[in-house]
């Protein structure tokens, strides 16, 4: 097992991934710096290589599936997770994987939005997408953490092998922020530089397109976590709907003793069913969530105590 390991995923970084490994290699020479290579087509594989890092491959693209090979296959008691980007410095390395040796922090999530991003970022949309994320998510999981998809990440042992990755790209920051949110995970902040790639390096997130993916996924995760809650929001709508439509009649017919108009009655009190349905379902998954929470916290500790034998 390594005592930290260094994890970049890569694809096409041929122009930064030398000084990276070579700049987390001299920060912390104590550690193994694996590159896990997406598919490039640039070499970013031999200039990993040559500047001394562990090569691997994963041939499903996508950033999500890369983390999935990386938290499965490597065995250390400190993960430090960073692009190949050349945008985080490394001089925050050795505080961030002491945080999780010493047992301090489950999860160390560089901060960029209380430093430099949002003077180094040069596409405005990617700011405004940073608001967004966050506010969603610190709203409905009642959190307070500053920066959600930061790529700069210091992991337990216990974290990584509890980690279910579902995320296939770039929402998986997202996902492990709501999990650890969720599991109850110490997360410690640490403000970190950030400054915009250099000049030919060119980013493979495209604004639009894997923004829409990041909101997708965090309403998915908000309805898997806390279904409870997710269902209410539409039982509340319906029964709004009914009583829109129903009170209507109920007053017409208090006064005449009449119930002339038959069709909105009907649709009133199938809103009211479908009310009733969809709170009833909350109800049940939140229980099945409950029995998951239990079920998992049971998995934690006998990973523990593995991890003690050995």
């Amino acid at each position: 097992m390594d005592k930290i390991a260094v994890l970049i995923p890569c694809y096409n970084e041929a122009k930064t991934v030398a000084k990276v490994v070579k700049d987390y290699k001299k920060a912390l020479p104590e550690a193994t710096v694996y590159v896990y290579d997406n598919n490039s087509s640039d070499g970013t594989d031999e200039i990993a290589r040559k500047a001394g890092a562990v090569v691997r491959y994963e041939y499903k693209q996508g950033k999500g599936n890369v983390v999935r090979s990386m938290f499965r296959n490597i065995n250390a008691e400190c993960y430090l997770m960073i692009d190949g980007d050349d945008t985080y410095p490394a001089e925050h390395a050795r505080e961030m994987c002491d945080m999780i040796l010493e047992k301090k922090a489950d999860m160390v999530i560089g901060d960029r939005l209380s430093s430099t991003y949002f003077t180094e970022n040069k596409r405005p949309f990617h700011n405004l997408g940073n608001k967004m994320v966050r506010f969603f998510i610190n709203k409905l999981f009642n959190n307070k953490v500053k920066d959600i998809m930061t790529g700069y990440r210091a992991f337990s042992y216990e974290f990584v092998k509890g980690f279910p990755v579902l995320s296939k790209g770039f929402e998986i920051e997202t996902e492990m922020t709501i999990h650890a949110v969720d599991k109850n995970y110490h997360l410690v902040e640490i403000p970190v530089n950030f400054r915009n790639r250099p000049e030919g390096s060119e980013s493979k997130l495209n604004t639009f397109k894997d923004g829409f993916k990041v909101l997708r996924t965090i309403a998915i995760l908000f309805k898997e976590y806390k279904p409870s809650s997710f269902f209410n929001i539409f039982s509340v709508l319906f029964l709004l709907l009914s009583l829109g439509f129903g009170i209507p009649v109920v007053v017409e017919f208090s006064k005449t003793g009449l119930v002339p108009r038959f069709p909105t009655l009907i649709v009133a009190c199938i809103f009211l069913i479908i009310s009733l349905l969809l709170w009833i379902t909350g109800v049940i998954l939140q229980v099945i969530v409950k029995k998951h929470k239990q079920l998992y916290e049971i998995m934690m500790n006998m990973l523990t105590i593995e991890t003690e034998k050995h």
